[in-house]
């Protein structure tokens, strides 16, 4: 008869066996957990640098437009933004050597994206050319809020009451800078409103373009949309610009229409769009500056009341958005 099996022994040879492997295994989970959250949060703060300096070229852009709007028509303009912006983007991408620099997958929607821009900076230069750049800025703030009402019907993202309580709240605060039906309404109000409704479906197609092309694709085809669709039509409103000045603010307005838009593709594709949209607000200190600085401007009590009450309920629904990644939440 063969001698029994020692169970301890093998057992012990077994703990022996897999201690080792099982505390390796163990020890080396916290560490590539650890590892991927730093990884993450250097990823998070790079996107919300990249979010901060196309905040500073799209003011750049607005002072410059609102400057050049005295002496030039403002579709000039507007076509001046996109050219300069096509030169520096498509010397950037060489679409010429490189066959997929344009490539897309969702070519409808590289169209819809760059009507989108082209109308909303329409809109928005038509309505510097009668605003102040912090009355603009504050009218620019409710893109969060429209934000949040159209991604429900087109991306499925319902807000809830406490969001549409903070929503309605802002548009309060829109209400109070416009200030309809007073001495102090401007009709531009409505081209500035109408800018950021085209920029608010703007950039929810660039949320869902993110996912399936490269930015240096979509800035091309944006740069290179505002140029077709204008350059036809030039000769109807060209105007000369009258001194050097103007000649370096349509370059300067140009790179900075183009940096800003990639930069905010390079941040998206860094961090969620959750984590971007409340360092949006610091834009209404540049603004303010700026048009103090350049052209004298000192904004009412009306305009900084309604510009304080659309930047909390701006925070407020951002602060709901992380919350409500919880769920049963309302």
């Amino acid at each position: 008869m063969p001698p029994k099996a020692d169970r301890t022994s093998v057992t012990l040879t077994a703990e022996e066996t897999t201690s080792p492997a099982r505390l390796a295994l163990e020890s080396a989970r916290p560490r590539s957990i650890e590892a991927r959250s730093a990884a993450e949060r250097r990823s998070r703060l790079v996107g919300i640098l990249l979010f901060c300096g196309a905040l500073m070229c799209f003011t750049g852009t607005d002072t410059s437009a609102k400057w050049l709007s005295r002496t030039l028509p403002t579709l000039e303009v507007v076509w001046a933004r996109y050219f300069v912006s096509a030169v520096f983007v498509f010397c950037a991408v060489n679409p010429w050597t490189s066959a997929r620099a344009l490539a897309t997958r969702r070519p409808g929607l590289q169209a819809l994206r760059s009507l989108l821009l082209l109308g909303s900076t329409a809109m928005i230069f038509l309505g510097l050319k009668y605003l102040q750049l912090a009355e603009m800025t504050a009218i620019g703030f409710s893109l969060p809020l429209i934000v949040a009402l159209l991604a429900g019907p087109l991306l499925g993202e319902w807000v809830g009451p406490r969001r549409l309580a903070a929503i309605g709240i802002g548009f309060a605060g829109i209400l109070i800078v416009t200030r309809p039906g007073s001495g102090g309404f401007n009709v531009a109000m409505l081209y500035a409103l109408a800018g950021v409704l085209c920029n608010s479906l703007y950039y929810i197609v660039t949320r869902v373009l993110a996912a399936s092309d490269p930015a240096h694709t979509t800035l091309a085809y944006t740069s290179l949309a505002g140029v077709l669709v204008l350059t036809p039509i030039l000769p109807f409103f060209w105007v000369a610009p009258p001194d050097a000045l103007s000649v370096a603010l349509i370059v300067f307005m140009g790179l900075c229409g183009a940096m800003s838009q990639w930069l905010v593709i390079l941040a998206h594709h860094r961090a969620p769009a959750a984590i971007l949209a409340p360092f949006v607000y610091v834009q209404i200190l540049w603004t303010t500056g700026l048009g103090y600085l350049i052209f004298g401007d000192v904004p009412g009590l009306s305009m900084l009341a309604g510009a304080a009450i659309v930047v909390c309920s701006g925070l407020y629904l951002w602060y709901r958005e992380r919350v409500v990644a919880a769920p049963g939440e309302p």
